[in-house]
């Protein structure tokens, strides 16, 4: 793996939520996004050399309203970026790491993404990401 490159946190209300992460903060979101395909509405928070995603379903049987109606609002994965995707599945799988989807996903933020299941990862939901060239 590269570097962190962000931590998700899951939201029921995104417009409220980004209000109160702009106040704890201090500064707006820098991107919003509609991933149609995932189900999900999205903005990023960059603060120094960290950014948080806040995450909000909005189809009612994406996976997301699943984890908020179990455990409510709060992190919801940790993500790290890879050079190359393909190898890193490839060697997290022979490391004993279980992925959800094996085949990379169009993510948020020009990345393409693959997540493991928490059950392998110390009950973490772990992403990898690679940027879109």
């Amino acid at each position: 793996m590269k570097t962190f490159d962000h931590i998700g946190i899951a939201v029921k209300n995104l417009e409220s939520s980004n209000l109160l992460f702009e106040k704890l903060l201090g500064v707006k979101p820098s991107k919003n996004e509609n991933l149609t395909e995932q189900g999900v509405l999205v903005s990023f928070f960059r603060k120094d050399n960290y950014k948080i995603e806040l995450v909000s379903a909005n189809n009612p049987k994406n996976p997301i309203n699943k984890f908020l109606s179990k455990r409510g609002e709060g992190i919801h994965h940790i993500a790290f970026k890879v050079e190359n995707i393909k190898a890193e599945v490839d060697r997290l799988k022979k490391e004993g790491f279980a992925p959800i989807n094996e085949t990379p996903v169009k993510g948020a933020n020009n990345k393409i993404v693959v997540f493991f299941y928490p059950k392998t990862t110390n009950g973490v939901l772990i992403e990898i990401c690679q940027e879109i060239k």
